[in-house]
């Protein structure tokens, strides 16, 4: 059956019925996991749902863009930081410091988080310290080690180069180390 819109233009019915059944099985499927990476970038849960929410707006819009058997979570989380981008503007960006060759040197000794054995770290505080972290880190973070996208999809997403994916990272990582070193000598446990 064929309908006419209010532009003129005809459209199948059916044509219709069938890109809304294969976005609901492609994109749809991602709602929680780019819900929760929203939540962890930006700090109100209205602002997150707000971000999703013109995700889907524009992945429904550009869908026949969408190449199927492409990875269509990556292709989301693209569109999700593209929003997230235009919602702060270019111009808030802050520039990325070059490593410097002490902080590569530090990083083999020091890549690990080294706990206190008689003091268990709470998941809240891992939370409160990566919530304290600039949101290019949060980013970053949350892609790689949350989400478990390569550094390339990473890279992808974000539209930076990979080594700045590898960088963030490096400097995420390193800055929550330092700010659970804070909260474990501090004793700031429940």
């Amino acid at each position: 059956m064929r309908e006419k819109k209010s532009s003129g233009v005809e459209v199948d019915s059916r044509q219709v019925e069938l890109r809304v059944q294969k976005f609901e099985g492609e994109a749809l499927a991602h709602l929680d996991p780019l819900l929760k990476a929203a939540k962890r970038i930006a700090f109100h849960s209205g602002d997150a749902e707000d971000i999703v929410q013109e995700t889907y707006l524009r992945a429904w819009k550009y869908f026949d863009s969408f190449e199927e058997g492409t990875n269509c979570r990556a292709w989301l989380f693209g569109i999700m930081f593209n929003v997230i981008n235009a919602k702060r503007g270019k111009e808030s960006r802050l520039p990325e410091t070059p490593l410097e060759q002490n902080d590569i040197l530090d990083s083999r000794v020091n890549n690990v988080v080294v706990f206190d054995p008689f003091r268990r770290l709470e998941g809240r505080e891992v939370l409160e310290a990566a919530n304290r972290l600039s949101e290019d880190h949060r980013a970053v973070l949350g892609l790689v080690v949350v989400e478990e996208f390569s550094y390339q999809e990473a890279a992808t997403i974000l539209d930076v180069p990979v080594g700045t994916v590898m960088s963030r990272l490096h400097r995420a990582r390193r800055e929550l180390r330092k700010r659970l070193a804070v909260t474990r000598a501090s004793g700031e446990s429940g």
